[in-house]
């Protein structure tokens, strides 16, 4: 079947005449043939039912399996636009419940899971473009959707719900892309600026730190950030429109400097955002001298936090009076978030913790 099916994609992108065709020539010529090579009899009413009645209106084709509609197909003259008539396709479809419904111009396929929630485009899973893609391909294709094997055996609607998770899947993604690299940019993290700052020092020896990281991205922030894109709420509406948003907002402490934080009731004057960590350190071991091994267990995605060694650390700064170092080459906000993972290591709310920065 495949190699005949093949050969007959072949046979229509070498006729120059497709393009050219009327509604009654594409029927003859490029649908009722390929049906008859998926192994419909199309000599058959009963299998290949034309101006198949629907109320007052009629569709072109439904194939049908023990008298029951299995797919609706729709045929329009090659040079015809296909999308102002998918609407009233898939409308004679959801009508009747037809699982699996065709749209078609001879060289444009468009193939729609009807019962579907969302737009009519939203329920467009597949296309092909006879002229365009390959011919191997369509051919997989034609057979995996609309065989009589496979429509007989349910094995057509399985694929078809396959194509469309993926299909679906990857609009979720793509809408999701933006909000993620608008985060990213936003709200950098630990890896951010560790890379920001390994690929820094290889280019001119010397690394960043932190501070000068993120003062580099705070100015350049609002020309990297995307406008982000949002699909409408699913309705049997034509077409799917966008919502383009605002690009996100600065999050958290990025950007911002910091003048003091409060620990228990104190407050401790800084001027930078490490300098925050080393003196929060500083103040619980004071506390905790004991126990402060503890915070060797804290560790991010790349690296260590703390260590005895500062040869372990990207911008090592020893907290006073001990032989512990902590890792300070962080975001603000990395900064903040690893103060709370300490103070909590040993009992403390991490609401004990407040910071004034602007």
């Amino acid at each position: 079947m495949k190699e005949q099916i093949v050969s007959f994609v072949d046979s229509l992108k070498s006729d120059r005449r497709i393009v050219r065709f009327d509604e009654a020539a594409t029927k003859q010529a490029v649908v009722l043939r390929l049906l008859l090579l998926l192994g419909w009899d199309t000599f058959n009413i009963d299998e290949v039912a034309p101006e198949y009645s629907v109320g007052a209106r009629r569709v072109d084709y439904s194939l049908r399996i023990d008298r029951t509609n299995k797919v609706f197909i729709e045929v329009k003259r090659t040079s015809e636009e296909l999308e102002r008539h998918q609407e009233q396709l898939l409308s004679y479809s959801f009508q009747e419940g037809v699982k699996l419904s065709v749209l078609t111009n001879g060289v444009s396929w468009w193939f729609y899971l009807p019962l579907h929630e969302g737009s009519w485009e939203q329920r467009k899973f597949y296309s092909i473009d006879v002229l365009q893609q390959e011919s191997e391909d369509i051919a997989q294709k034609f057979i995996d959707l609309l065989s009589k094997e496979d429509i007989l055996s349910g094995q057509a609607i399985k694929n078809a719900e396959a194509i469309y998770s993926s299909r679906r899947k990857k609009r979720v993604v793509e809408e999701t892309l933006p909000k993620a690299w608008n985060k990213i940019i936003s709200d950098p993290d630990e890896v951010l600026v560790g890379l920001l700052s390994e690929t820094t020092e290889k280019l001119c020896g010397h690394r960043a730190d932190s501070e000068l990281i993120e003062s580099f991205m705070s100015k350049s922030r609002n020309s990297w950030l995307m406008p982000e894109i949002s699909a409408t709420k699913v309705s049997p509406t034509p077409g799917q429109k966008f919502i383009s948003k605002k690009p996100s907002r600065l999050t958290g402490y990025t950007g911002k400097s910091i003048s003091s934080f409060s620990f228990r009731g104190n407050v401790y004057e800084v001027r930078l955002w490490k300098d925050m960590l080393v003196t929060l350190c500083e103040v619980l071991v004071s506390i905790h001298e004991k126990d402060f091994e503890k915070v060797l267990g804290l560790a991010g995605r790349k690296r260590r936090y703390f260590s005895h060694k500062a040869d372990e650390l990207w911008d090592p700064k020893e907290i006073p009076n001990t032989n512990f170092f902590v890792e300070t080459n962080l975001s603000a906000n990395s900064i903040v978030k690893l103060s709370k993972e300490v103070i909590s290591l040993f009992g403390y709310s991490p609401s004990e913790l407040t910071i004034d920065a602007d």
